[in-house]
């Protein structure tokens, strides 16, 4: 907290004027928040609306460079621009890159959550009409459904952090 001249508290907390937090604080390749002045890993432009197949081939790059945490943002925006009915495609491998990120941070439990929890829902939506009637835009939806499982039964019998880098998927077969 900061004082103001007239001694009463303020928060000094990065906030737009509308009081929503601006997360203005840099962050590391992992997406945790480093301290203000540090050198940090360049951002993921927010609200960004890309095709399905920009969209895959940024994750992927992201990916492969040990960024999941940014390559979760590019499916969020995805997720949020794309049409309703593919929604639950996008937010299932958002799901999995943040179970990538928690799992290369070292929180077995929550990184083993949600690998499970984004295998599910790319299994639902491809079992539904929904997902049935659409391409996977050159997604191997089963190999990422199972790499995530894997994963996660790994990370929770070593209880230890992995490198995001190493154990990225691939998203195309």
């Amino acid at each position: 907290m900061a004082s103001t001249s007239s001694g009463r508290q303020t928060d000094a907390r990065d906030r737009d004027s509308e009081g929503r937090a601006r997360n203005a604080r840099p962050r590391d390749g992992l997406g945790r928040p480093l301290p203000y002045g540090a050198d940090g890993v360049a951002r993921q432009p927010e609200g960004v609306v890309r095709t399905p197949q920009q969209t895959v081939a940024e994750a992927q790059e992201l990916l492969n460079a040990g960024r999941p945490f940014h390559a979760h943002e590019v499916f969020e925006d995805a997720w949020k621009s794309g049409p309703d009915e593919e929604r639950a495609l996008w937010r299932g491998l958002a799901q999995l890159a943040v179970g990538l990120t928690h799992a290369a941070r070292g929180n077995v439990t929550g990184g083993a959550r949600l690998l499970r929890r984004g295998a599910g829902a790319l299994e639902e939506w491809g079992a539904s009409t929904v997902g049935r009637g659409k391409q996977s835009y050159g997604m191997d939806l089963a190999g990422l459904t199972g790499w995530a499982r894997q994963l996660a039964q790994e990370v929770e019998q070593s209880g230890s952090a992995v490198d995001a880098r190493a154990r990225s998927p691939r998203l195309r077969g």
